[in-house]
């Protein structure tokens, strides 16, 4: 009995910190950008009716080879491999040469010429070319942008980066706007020494789109804010002045207190005076300017 709980326990706990680290995952790939009055928001892990993992891939990585690189990726989280394992050397720092391109989400493998030895019943030297794996991304390292600030509805840039320790290396993936369905990859680009580049076309590019009609205090309340600020500094400024130098006590501390004191009253008579106009209608002046007619 006391195996079987110690047994629940961990799997409640493996089973926890198995869903804090996919929502970490889910909250990195999101993205808000306010335009004028429209809220775009990108969710890209989140899914959708088509899509229920999302712009992850359900194989569980993405692929794309250009002559002699091949690039494995996953975006949002780590990559799994159940088919087509990433088979090349050095692949300490992402699984290890057992579970290759496991413990990374970007990996690139990139062939070597060199010397290759082969051990059957004596040894052979084979001149020939070898993989080298390298890893370019980790899931914990995920920085979002928009494709084109001027079009926000294009898409997003998900960049993820691995820090080495010979050299930083980096995968940009572009995930174009597509309601139709999903392309790519196809192609590959690299700049620098460790730098790649590649795209894909995802629904889950597509922002969701909130319209914001409330635009903000306008000029108006702009002005109204800058007023009262200069309100307040003058009354401050004018309370110091009146306290330390002249020597004013109590509420005559206050500047110009008796034009303040008398705006209530101004206001007043002023709204009663325009208000008996209205229901008087016209002055008796007025209705007498034209003198009668004796006939």
């Amino acid at each position: 009995m006391r195996i079987g709980s110690d047994l629940l326990k961990w799997v409640l706990i493996l089973t926890i910190l198995h869903r804090v680290s996919l929502y970490s995952a889910s909250d990195a790939c999101r993205l808000s950008v306010l335009d004028r009055s429209r809220l775009y928001t990108f969710s890209l892990s989140s899914p959708t009716s088509n899509f229920p993992h999302g712009v992850l891939n359900e194989d569980g990585f993405y692929k794309v080879a250009v002559n002699e690189t091949v690039l494995w990726f996953q975006l949002c989280d780590g990559m799994i491999f159940n088919h087509d394992p990433p088979i090349c050397a050095d692949c300490s720092d992402c699984g290890g040469p057992s579970y290759c391109g496991m413990d990374c989400s970007a990996l690139v493998s990139n062939n070597v010429n060199g010397v290759l030895h082969i051990w059957v019943s004596w040894i052979n030297t084979f001149h020939m070319g070898y993989h080298v794996c390298t890893t370019i991304g980790r899931a914990s390292f995920i920085d979002i942008n928009l494709i084109d600030k001027k079009n926000p509805n294009k898409g997003v840039t998900v960049k993820m980066s691995s820090n080495g320790t010979d050299v930083n290396c980096s995968l940009s993936v572009s995930v174009i706007c597509d309601s139709n369905g999903v392309q790519g990859p196809y192609s590959l680009e690299q700049s620098g020494t460790c730098d790649y580049a590649t795209e894909i076309r995802h629904p889950s590019g597509c922002a969701e789109i909130v319209f914001i009609h409330g635009r903000g205090l306008g000029w108006f309340g702009t002005f109204l804010i800058i007023l009262f600020c200069f309100l307040g500094v003058y009354l401050l400024v004018g309370t110091v002045y009146r306290f330390f130098f002249l020597g004013v006590r109590g509420v005559d501390i206050i500047p110009n207190l008796g034009f303040w004191s008398s705006i209530p009253q101004r206001t007043q008579a002023f709204c009663c005076t325009s208000l008996v106009r209205k229901l008087r209608g016209p002055s008796e002046g007025h209705r007498n300017s034209y003198s009668a007619v004796n006939f």
